[in-house]
């Protein structure tokens, strides 16, 4: 059996209206080049038990290219970290060696905050 109703990523799971059904939603964004991206790269302490962690936002493309700089940062930095919700997290105050790493492979327009 199939569900006509199944339920999607804003929540919403059951509908009494037969003939409802979820918008698709738009294409996937696409990577734009890196020279073109605007990044931002930031220290933050917040909410995370006064452990600092270094932040790259801004980043325009999909989660498999986000997820894959994400590792490459992380690889050159030596630590651990993630990368979600449209922004890469390294552990630790490694925004230096952040910077020197996207000014060597493309990345034009990085802030550092």
């Amino acid at each position: 059996m199939s569900k006509k109703n199944k339920p999607d990523n804003r929540g919403f799971v059951f509908s009494t209206d037969p003939n409802f059904r979820f918008e698709e939603e738009a294409g996937a964004q696409e990577t734009i080049a890196p020279a073109l991206q605007k990044l931002k790269v930031r220290l933050e302490t917040k909410h995370r038990a006064g452990k600092a962690v270094t932040l790259v936002e801004g980043f325009i493309g999909t989660e498999d290219d986000l997820a894959e700089l994400g590792k490459k940062l992380k690889n050159s930095c030596g630590t651990g970290g993630s990368a979600k919700d449209g922004e890469i997290i390294i552990q630790g105050d490694q925004r230096d060696k952040v910077m020197q790493w996207l000014e060597k492979n493309g990345f034009k327009n990085v802030r550092k905050q």
